[in-house]
């Protein structure tokens, strides 16, 4: 059977590392790009404040080429233009699916399949509605190893931030914390596991806070559950 081609939403962190499994597991879908949005002003990845070095590792040791999309004007005008020209181009290669790790926000993934819809794209998000502690523990039981590059100081504070991901990290987050951290309570940088060739050997060089109002690059705001203020990134750096 031929494999159905497609673009995998790149973020670098465990949920799309363990998508990305799932998605090689099943064998039906062969993934040609990883597509990540690029901070152009700081070179970091929109969201989790990542540097482009290390996604850029990622895909390497994973195999696939990366496809970067750059935003300069930090809105989601230029973010859904700029998206609209890769997916066009993506479309010109004969592919039409695009798959995300979404795991249970419903506008989330209502936004997502609307602007695919617009390109006449489909949608495949393979790790929908499941258990997010069974998947954090199915996720370290099976090898991975993610540092967390960003915490919502509205959930978490400082010593959450840096911090490996383990059983040890998971039963000690409070109980207003998805353990996936699905509504942006933390975020993640994927440096180890089953879909890498080789370990990306990376270091916590620094923890730095940004409040809310001078943060540059796209991350949850506060919400009535939480007192948001600001986030505690990770500064990681490749040994």
């Amino acid at each position: 059977m031929n494999k159905i081609p497609a673009i995998f939403c790149w973020s670098g962190g465990k949920d799309s590392a363990y998508a990305l499994h799932k998605i090689m597991q099943e064998d039906l879908y062969d993934v040609r790009y990883l597509l990540s949005t690029i901070n152009g002003q700081n070179n970091r990845l929109s969201m989790h404040g990542v540097a482009e070095a290390l996604i850029q590792a990622q895909a390497d040791s994973i195999g696939i080429p990366l496809l970067k999309v750059y935003v300069y004007e930090a809105n989601n005008e230029e973010y859904e233009k700029q998206m609209h020209a890769a997916l066009q181009n993506a479309k010109s290669q004969g592919i039409h699916t695009v798959i995300y790790g979404d795991i249970f926000l419903e506008d989330l993934r209502q936004y997502r399949e609307e602007k695919m819809a617009l390109v006449n794209m489909q949608c495949i998000f393979p790790l929908w509605k499941m258990n997010t502690t069974l998947l954090v523990h199915h996720f370290i039981d099976v090898g991975f190893k993610s540092y967390t590059c960003c915490i919502n100081d509205g959930y978490l504070n400082d010593t959450h931030v840096g911090t490996l991901i383990d059983k040890n990290f998971v039963q000690q987050l409070p109980t207003n914390v998805d353990a996936c951290g699905e509504n942006g309570e933390y975020h993640s940088y994927c440096f180890d596991g089953p879909i890498f060739k080789a370990p990306i050997s990376v270091q916590v060089a620094q923890k730095i806070y940004m409040p809310i109002q001078t943060t540059t690059v796209d991350c949850p705001i506060a919400t009535k559950e939480n007192s948001t203020k600001g986030f505690w990134y990770a500064e990681l750096l490749l040994k």
